[in-house]
């Protein structure tokens, strides 16, 4: 199957969104994640409309709210703009507290849809992965540029498997598990 034009629109989109966003560190420009996420929910059989919000899965979080998610609709549609809406912890701004954000969406996450579940799953395989490779340079000095330190940026992948596993069975999900106990590993073994 090939893609439409929607998805070049998207891509299109989502590099003017995030140009100026770096990953965090500083090591990579933000749209690079953007294009992994994609990717993986591609290659696991996500649809055009998944692929496209996996694009943008961070568009409205971090990108402008609401507004943000409205232009979606208006240019991707509904589908895209519910799946964007469904992957965000938040759309306020300011954000709220950082903890009570992460347990609200986790709650969520736990009852949400196939679809929904797919791009998110692939979000934390990607930074799971992302997170091991920076470990093995920096070591758990690289849990300093998150909010939540080491020890909430490791309960945030633990309990997002957790509920993307509720009433959810799919082959990613055995890479998210390998990706997560890498991260543990290599945190425990840069502790000791």
């Amino acid at each position: 199957m090939a893609y439409s034009q929607n998805l070049v629109d998207a891509f299109a989109f989502a590099h003017d969104l995030h140009r100026a966003q770096m990953r965090k560190g500083g090591r990579a420009p933000y749209i690079t994640h953007l294009m992994a996420v994609a990717a993986l929910v591609g290659e696991h059989g996500g649809a055009e409309p998944q692929v496209i919000a996996a694009l943008l899965h961070d568009a409205g979080e971090d990108q402008g709210g609401q507004a943000t998610i409205a232009t979606i609709r208006h240019r991707f549609g509904a589908e895209v703009a519910d799946y964007v809406t469904a992957c965000s912890d938040t759309l306020e701004s300011p954000k709220p507290e950082w903890r009570q954000r992460k347990k609200r969406f986790l709650a969520s996450l736990a009852g949400a849809s196939p679809g929904v579940k797919l791009i998110v799953a692939a979000d934390k395989l990607h930074n799971a992965r992302s997170l091991a490779s920076e470990l093995r340079h920096q070591g758990n000095a690289l849990w300093n540029r998150f909010n939540g330190g080491r020890e909430g940026s490791l309960w945030v992948l633990a309990e997002s498997m957790r509920a993307l596993a509720q009433d959810w069975s799919h082959p990613i999900l055995h890479d998210l598990a390998e990706a997560v106990d890498r991260v543990h590993r290599l945190s425990a073994e840069f502790s000791e």
